[in-house]
């Protein structure tokens, strides 16, 4: 897309030094082209949010695997997940932690779960999502997520949870172009892999790629830029974990996260505050979050993104 692919050079004062990047700056028809997507963009998180059967509002239990390698899922007490409901055996599933992936295997000669479009009884796969079922019942209520992050866990959605009821929409700031740049990358000098405290479990390993430096106002400011190092990510994956002056107030007290893209082969990369996003954990406690390194906690408000509307605490 043009208005995204747009070049913005961001020259070098003197080498190895980077001036801080301005907001992109558009003709006025691309600049309105680029708010619409922004708003489209939060149109379809907002469905994603009131009905998908995987919204955080659906997220209804959470097992971690601890010092365990096997859980099972089913009706029977003696399960790891229990799901009280007909649509299940007693001994459903068994699901097992193999190095970076999940072997996945039906217990009961009815149990049956999906992989994407493909029913099967017993399968190793990439940490995924699968929907779970029997023979002759439809599928979509229920899914697991199995999550690894170096800390592996499983969480059951349900599309009929409870929580949806709570649903009270999202509520963003409006679009700023202000809080859009396309900016290099301050590369680190000496790459290293950091750990990244999260909500649960131990720390979560990242590269730390570099910086990115930009002007807030007249406020200069430089984040780092990393990259996940868990199974299930691509690769390429980057993200600015930051905090700034409206956390804790009108955005998530944990901070926000924003992705990070890169321009073609500008050697430019796009960070867009528009698009940042409050963590899983702002929605519901049964997620293990990122939290935002120090060095991100920015002094300036970043009045720009989603905001935060107490969805947990309304759960409390």
């Amino acid at each position: 897309m043009s208005c995204v692919t747009l070049v913005v050079t961001v020259l070098l004062a003197t080498p190895g030094v980077f001036v801080p990047a301005r907001p992109v700056s558009y003709p006025s028809a691309m600049a309105e082209a680029v708010i619409q997507s922004i708003y489209r963009g939060r149109e379809r998180t907002e469905e994603w949010f009131h009905t998908n059967p995987e919204s955080f509002l659906a997220a209804i239990q959470r097992r971690d695997f601890a010092e365990r390698t096997s859980l099972t899922i089913g009706t029977a007490e003696d399960c790891d997940l229990q799901i009280d409901d007909g649509l299940f055996r007693p001994h459903h599933l068994r699901v097992t932690v193999a190095g970076d992936s999940f072997h996945v295997e039906a217990l009961d000669d009815s149990a049956l779960f999906r992989v994407a479009e493909f029913e099967t009884r017993d399968t190793t796969i990439a940490p995924n999502s699968i929907a779970i079922g029997k023979q002759g019942v439809l599928w979509g209520r229920y899914h697991l997520r199995l999550s690894h992050q170096h800390h592996p866990a499983i969480i059951l959605f349900d599309a009929w949870s409870p929580r949806f009821h709570e649903y009270r929409g999202l509520k963003h700031f409006p679009a700023d172009l202000n809080y859009r740049f396309a900016l290099p990358l301050e590369p680190n000098p000496s790459p290293d892999t950091i750990s990244i405290a999260s909500t649960r479990g131990p720390g979560r390993p990242a590269a730390r790629l570099g910086w990115f430096n930009f002007m807030v106002g007249k406020t200069h400011c430089r984040v780092v830029v990393l990259r996940m190092i868990e199974p299930g990510l691509p690769p390429d994956n980057m993200v600015v974990f930051f905090r700034d002056a409206t956390s804790g107030k009108e955005t998530a007290a944990l901070g926000r996260y924003a992705e990070v893209h890169r321009l073609g082969n500008t050697g430019n990369y796009l960070l867009d505050f528009n698009s940042a996003t409050s963590p899983s954990c702002a929605f519901s406690d049964l997620y293990n979050c990122p939290i935002p390194p120090k060095e991100n906690t920015l002094k300036v408000a970043i009045l720009a993104g989603e905001k935060d509307l107490g969805y947990l605490k309304a759960r409390k």
